[in-house]
């Protein structure tokens, strides 16, 4: 019986160890493999140079979002406002980084709610089956039927309508301070956090039943694994691919959702910027100062653009049957 256990733990982690190198391998090659598309590596490239410019850039200019230099209202691009100024004096160029400061942050953040969410979800829907399945799924499938964006705007107007009355709990008020300092953006996480981890969770569910009756996962549960260990040991970085590629297609999304409900003035709260805000706000200046919606207007395609690129990179390099 102890010779019998023996055999089995070192088979298993022999299989164990086949399949760390060939996960290795596997990044390695995709590495290279997304390096060789040059488009997506300049996608890269740009995301990395934008995320820098959003963080640091607001910090090496002269002016913060909200300052008003009345002598230089609507005006174009000068060598104290590079970008010129809006109809309040503000400077374009440091709005237009924090705005971009203001995107990424919706991107990412929405997307580590999304991952918290519908990994657990879519990793106990597969392994387990049966009345779990069932019960997760069909909730998902409701969910799947509600119209996005008016959800996010439901939860947008329902936040600032109980952190907009005065008095309240002291629970409401730690609320509507965390908001306030968010810059009102507190209900687009959550309303976008609720609504859109479901593409994940059945990518999730989807490839934990084609991996749980694999070889090594047979072998892990043969050598005494736990089903806790089975999914976030064996399952799950198996499942890791088409995960970050959801994520990073995600992410686009995620911006014009936000740039969408700033656009209609449920998103942030002014004077904080974002490029929905700025667009929103330069429609009734577009025939004179026409600049006021360019910049806003390219800094957000260009960016939903780049990461969609970078989706695109990311899912080929990750497909092992893709030829390059």
């Amino acid at each position: 019986m102890a010779q019998a256990t023996t055999t089995a733990d070192t088979n298993a982690g022999a299989v164990e160890w086949g399949r760390s190198v060939r996960v290795s391998n596997l990044w390695r090659d995709a590495f290279r493999r997304y390096c060789q598309n040059r488009l997506a590596a300049a996608a890269a490239i740009f995301i990395v140079l934008l995320a820098l410019a959003a963080i640091f850039g607001p910090m090496l200019l002269p002016y913060s979002y909200a300052h008003q230099d009345y002598s230089a209202i609507n005006q174009s691009s000068s060598g104290s406002h590079l970008f010129g100024t809006d109809y309040l004096g503000r400077d374009m160029l440091v709005r237009l980084l924090f705005g971009a400061r203001i995107s990424l942050s919706v991107g990412l953040i929405v997307q580590f709610v999304i991952v918290l969410i519908g990994v657990p979800f879519g990793l106990a829907a597969g392994f387990y089956g049966g009345i779990i399945d069932t019960i997760l799924m069909r909730l998902v499938d409701i969910l799947y039927a509600m119209p996005s964006l008016l959800f996010v705007i439901i939860i947008m107007t329902f936040l600032r309508g109980i952190l907009g009355t005065p008095g309240g709990n002291s629970i409401l008020k730690e609320i509507a301070t965390l908001n306030a300092q968010l810059g009102g953006l507190l209900g687009v996480f959550i309303g976008l956090g609720l609504i859109s981890w479901l593409t994940v969770a059945r990518i999730v569910r989807a490839q934990t039943l084609s991996l749980k009756r694999r070889e090594f996962v047979e072998a892990a549960r043969g050598s005494g694994a736990s089903n806790r260990r089975l999914m976030f040991r064996h399952i799950l970085p198996n499942s890791l691919a088409p995960i970050i590629v959801a994520v990073t297609l995600g992410i686009p999304q995620a911006i014009l959702y936000e740039a969408g409900i700033s656009f209609l003035g449920l998103g942030v709260t002014p004077p904080m910027p974002s490029w929905g805000v700025m667009i929103s706000e330069s429609i009734r200046y577009l025939r004179s100062f026409p600049y006021m919606l360019l910049f806003p207007a390219i800094g957000l395609s260009i960016t939903v653009l780049a990461f969609n690129f970078l989706g695109d990179g990311l899912r080929d390099a990750l497909d092992p049957w893709s030829e390059h």
